[in-house]
């Protein structure tokens, strides 16, 4: 079209916007050379590097290794190798993008296996043609924006739906030592629950135990409705801290569509552990077990853009690994600190087969009372005194030295508890409703005086 077709208006607003991108578009590459290569820090002296920048270095033998811009010593930019750096020599070409690490998000991640990076590692194509590309960084939702939280959220646990009931867009914590059924628990929610999306991160999983949980855990069902991020143990601690991130952003894109999303991470432990190396190798000072003070700061930034907002919703559930069932380790009480409830799973419990083996007494929602009716919590509060009422008793009961008759309560406590052990304990594949496990235990608590 001739320009003298155009009116005068139309043609000005065009020149200012070509103008205006013209001059925010670098029509080069800033490129430098590998000054110091140490472990998995790279020094390299480029301008216009900020933090967070993804690098590439090529190798001598022609590959590109990414790397992220993590600190500044003087003028020399230090980075960390998100893969290895094998055929990265002193002098090697250094081109940084001059932007943060991008993943790609549609729906087309439905079903698939990828890493912290966006690529596919199930071994099946990916077509990325049309895909949104986001930062893996991003701010938490403004506070005074986020709707306060009234839903139920079904997890198709019938210990957590009933007594330890969750909303959608809570955050809550799955407190465990190594082998007590974490990752069977993750499965039979993914599988159960009435979310639209499930996102799950395996962060320092044993190689072994990716297809183990794609299979057994999540099963067919699951897995259609599952995007999973990972990175296994064996790869640099920068992609393993990267993987919470890149999970958190999925599970946003989702949110931002308009659906429930559930967004479970396994373990949060390895990614601090990650984020210690991380922070070691740049030279911050170590502080709690070694933890440098900037692993618990970005922990609080990364769970809090989980939860509710006025698009959708992220429920998430964080697995920390307890280290010797050590409930004081600081990873273990700085995640307690931020998240909106704890469910700690009892070494003890999982011995006598009751699976899951969720502590009631010991775990709390703290949403609770905000989101169940007047009812449910009546019945619930009845089946945990009974708990901690034959709790308290059971050194007694189990020497028999009680006399029957001795406490009505105790009394009451011994009758009720095989009822109460069944209710609680759940088959992998057992399909229960939300609806069915309220009535189940509204119809056992009815007639309990206590």
């Amino acid at each position: 079209m001739s320009e003298s077709l155009i009116p005068d208006d139309t043609l000005q607003d065009t020149r200012t916007r070509i103008r205006e991108i013209l001059y925010s578009t670098d029509l080069y590459k800033y490129k430098g050379r590998v000054s110091r290569l140490q472990g998995l820090t790279v020094e390299a002296q480029l301008p216009k590097l900020k933090i967070g920048d993804l690098c590439f270095i090529e190798g001598v033998d022609g590959d590109a290794k990414a790397a992220e811009v993590v600190a500044f010593k003087g003028d020399t930019a230090q980075m960390l190798l998100l893969y290895d750096g094998t055929g990265i020599s002193q002098g090697s070409w250094v081109t940084t993008t001059n932007a943060p690490i991008t993943v790609p998000v549609g729906d087309f991640l439905m079903g698939r296996l990828i890493s912290p990076l966006g690529e596919p590692m199930d071994g099946m194509p990916m077509d990325t043609s049309k895909a949104q590309f986001v930062s893996i960084e991003a701010a938490p939702p403004d506070p005074l924006h986020r709707p306060i939280i009234k839903n139920t959220f079904f997890t198709g646990v019938r210990a957590v739906d009933s007594l330890l009931t969750m909303g959608a867009g809570q955050r809550m914590g799955l407190f465990a030592g190594s082998g007590v059924g974490k990752s069977t628990m993750l499965g039979m929610i993914a599988r159960n629950s009435e979310a639209d999306v499930n996102v799950v991160a395996l962060i320092g999983e044993r190689g072994r135990e990716v297809k183990e949980f794609m299979e057994n855990s999540l099963g067919e069902e699951g897995m259609a409705r599952s995007v999973l991020v990972c990175a296994t143990g064996d790869q640099p601690p920068l992609l393993r801290m990267k993987c919470l991130q890149t999970a958190t952003a999925v599970a946003e894109y989702f949110r931002d569509q308009g659906k429930k999303v559930f967004l479970m991470t396994d373990t949060v432990t390895r990614c601090a552990m990650s984020g210690r190396e991380v922070g070691l190798a740049i030279g911050e000072p170590p502080t709690m077990k070694g933890y440098p003070p900037s692993i618990f700061s970005w922990l609080q930034k990364v769970l809090e853009r989980t939860g509710i907002t006025e698009k959708g919703s992220i429920t998430a559930l964080y697995t920390v690994l307890m280290e010797g069932d050590d409930i004081n380790d600081p990873v273990v009480d700085t995640v307690r600190g931020i998240i909106d409830g704890h469910i700690f799973l009892s070494r003890k419990i999982a011995a006598q087969n009751r699976y899951p083996a969720i502590d009631i007494l010991g775990s709390v929602s703290r949403l609770f009372t905000e989101i169940c009716d007047e009812e449910h919590m009546r019945a619930a509060g009845k089946m945990r005194e009974l708990m901690a009422v034959y709790q308290d008793a059971r050194d007694l009961i189990d020497v028999g030295a009680y006399e029957h008759g001795s406490n009505p309560k105790i009394d009451v406590a011994i009758r009720m508890m095989p009822e109460i052990d069944n209710f609680l304990r759940q088959r992998i594949n057992d399909d229960v409703s939300m609806e069915s496990t309220l009535n189940q235990l509204k119809g056992m608590m009815a007639d309990v005086q206590i």
